[in-house]
């Protein structure tokens, strides 16, 4: 969604490599690429304090001013650092108002399963189209009251107005299962790659 929160002041940059990305992130500004619409990508730095909070927010969008001149930019990569977490790099797609774009929504599931069950969330993620200006947070899965053996797909998930599913429908989001079998599953598993792991210092 747009709001006043969403405006971000973008420097341009001609100056690239390393180096240079890290004196940028030590004097508190992130590195970033705007790309899309046939256009040259442009290099871009953008404000990292107020930029790392409007990420957090998945698929985020944001209404840069490059040196008076508006662009609307969604959020589609956030290179970071595997171990400092530090964003080193944002990869930012030029929308326009009223475009429609493909995107992965967060799945969040609601409600209580039956007593006795294990609910397994299979896809964390939901590929939809949505318009660029009203992308929802989340969907939504409601397994309130489901028994084991119950299972949700993508063409079950309710989503919101204006959203379109482009996943296969029968991707398997949730499914419901007895405690029992959950444990059984999971001790399955962990001996499995037990028995591999053995295997691997066999045959060395």
């Amino acid at each position: 969604m747009m709001t006043e929160d969403n405006k971000v002041v973008a420097e341009l940059r001609t100056s690239f490599g390393k180096g240079f990305a890290r004196r940028l992130r030590a004097a508190g500004q992130i590195p970033a690429v705007i790309y899309g619409h046939g256009t040259e990508p442009v290099h871009v730095a953008l404000p990292g304090h107020q930029v790392a909070l409007l990420i957090r927010r998945a698929n985020a969008l944001l209404e840069l001013d490059i040196e008076g001149r508006a662009e609307l930019a969604l959020v589609k990569d956030v290179q970071k650092d595997p171990v400092h977490q530090i964003i080193e790099h944002i990869d930012l797609l030029v929308v326009k108002k009223g475009e429609k774009v493909s995107i992965e929504l967060p799945v969040v599931v609601v409600g209580e399963a039956f007593a006795g069950t294990i609910v397994q969330l299979e896809n964390t993620h939901l590929a939809v189209e949505a318009e660029a200006t009203h992308i929802p947070e989340h969907v939504e899965v409601s397994v309130e009251g489901l028994e084991e053996g119950s299972h949700i797909t993508a063409a079950d998930v309710k989503l919101p107005k204006g959203v379109t599913l482009i996943a296969d429908p029968e991707l398997l989001i949730v499914a419901v299962s007895a405690q029992g079998v959950a444990d059984s599953l999971a001790e399955a598993e962990g001996d499995a790659l037990e028995s591999d792991a053995i295997a691997s210092e066999t045959a060395e």
